[in-house]
């Protein structure tokens, strides 16, 4: 079981940057794709940022021009900046990686980290 470590979450007031981390450490799956979701009290789980191996993004349109994601293919993290953030911003992200251990297909989720931004 692969284990995806994150790290950044936090209280922050409107207008304010956090940066997200997220980590795993396993030598044989390959993560095709790396990102972020949230889940706020209420509501469904949602996509915030993707991004895959060769650098294709997506973002959750609310997203766009505050956040941005990036990765470090070699160091198996990927990384969420957030600025301009909004109380509407405050849920639990949850880092995600799908991708494949030798020919079968794997997805895995990180245990979420709570991102509150008040107003």
């Amino acid at each position: 079981q692969v284990q995806l470590v994150e790290s950044g979450g936090g209280l922050v007031q409107s207008g304010g940057s956090l940066r997200l981390s997220c980590a795993f450490s396993d030598r044989i799956f390959r993560a095709v794709v790396m990102g972020w979701y949230r889940q706020a009290p209420g509501k469904q789980r949602e996509l915030v940022a993707t991004m895959t191996t060769d650098g294709s993004t997506r973002y959750l349109d609310t997203a766009k021009g505050r956040f941005t994601i990036s990765r470090d293919n070699a160091k198996n993290t990927v990384y969420l900046q957030m600025i301009s953030l909004k109380p509407e911003d405050t849920a639990v992200y949850y880092c995600n990686a799908r991708g494949k251990v030798l020919f079968s297909d794997r997805e895995y989720w990180g245990q979420g980290t709570q991102v509150t931004v008040s107003s």
